[in-house]
């Protein structure tokens, strides 16, 4: 089993020419809703890859809460908390002409999630074999979540998007660090490293953390330890939207690790779910299914 502890959003997708300068009034080209959050991404992620999941969130007692609530729970995932007097998470999301994306996060239902709420969802359940865990919630649930399942056998795998607060306080309980080149850059900063990103990274174990998975985008994946970096290379295609595309990629790596797939094949078929993930509009409506992701592979590979 595969836990996923972590946000629930309504994406609301802005279709632009162009980033928005400061100063400036665009018209958006379209506009669509669809559910997202890290959280839920790469719950669904899991389910529509087969493996089997269990997720902790909340949502609010509204319109937007009961579409996302109703769109997990047709992929068979419970559980999540509905709560009142706050509203859904919304993430609202500039894409443009290239399929690139700024994210503006309003967090409400998931800044209630508390630890109180999180041990009493664990109390009645089994220990999972994945742990995946993001930055949207509130980061002391967090790092209570990768405490707690670090004594375990389970795998902690955090993604330390949005990075804001004192984010390496939960790197001794990390398994694995999966970064983008964004984020693993504004860590580096904070920590006073520096140095060609693949080499640099390898400062995340001196503060704990067991490997490093650096997400590259069109540049493919590398694996950091303390041996080095094995560079695993990028799948060509054509990008419409790269909203979810680390969150797939995440969900991905954690149902192959789960399955005992070796370290670099995990990323491999991680890195093809998220590639075909960047050529669909949105979040949860461009993850693929287990079929997909073994066919693009057999074509690929």
């Amino acid at each position: 089993m595969i836990l996923v502890v972590g946000s629930t959003n309504a994406d609301i997708v802005l279709k632009v020419d162009h980033f928005t300068e400061i100063g400036e009034t665009q018209v958006v080209r379209s506009m669509e809703v669809h559910g997202g959050g890290k959280g839920a991404n790469q719950a669904l992620t899991v389910a529509k890859l087969g493996g089997g999941c269990v997720f902790i969130s909340c949502v609010g007692d509204d319109e937007y809460g009961e579409m996302l609530r109703n769109s997990l729970e047709s992929q068979g995932i419970t559980g999540v908390e509905k709560l009142a007097n706050v509203p859904t998470g919304r993430a609202y999301i500039e894409v443009d002409k290239t399929g690139r994306n700024r994210i503006l996060v309003v967090p409400g239902a998931n800044h209630s999630l508390t630890v109180e709420l999180l041990e009493e969802k664990c109390e009645v359940l089994s220990e999972p074999e994945v742990v995946l865990l993001q930055n949207e919630i509130p980061f002391s649930v967090t790092l209570h979540a990768a405490r707690r399942f670090k004594d375990t056998r389970a795998l902690v795998v955090f993604d330390p998007a949005p990075v804001r607060g004192e984010v390496q306080a939960i790197f001794p309980y990390v398994d694995y660090l999966t970064p983008n080149e964004v984020e693993a850059q504004t860590l580096l900063d904070r920590l006073g490293i520096k140095g060609e990103l693949t080499d640099a990274a390898r400062a995340f174990l001196d503060y704990g953390v067991g490997k490093v998975i650096l997400k590259l985008g069109e540049k493919g994946a590398a694996i950091v330890d303390r041996y080095g970096a094995r560079k695993i290379p990028p799948f060509k295609v054509a990008a419409v939207d790269t909203t979810a595309a680390g969150d797939v990629f995440n969900g991905a790596f954690a149902v192959a690790i789960s399955e005992g797939m070796e370290e670099e094949n995990a990323v491999v078929f991680a890195s093809a779910a998220a590639a075909i993930s960047v050529t669909r509009s949105g979040a949860q409506s461009s993850i693929p299914s287990r079929k997909e992701v073994e066919r693009f592979l057999k074509e690929k590979m």
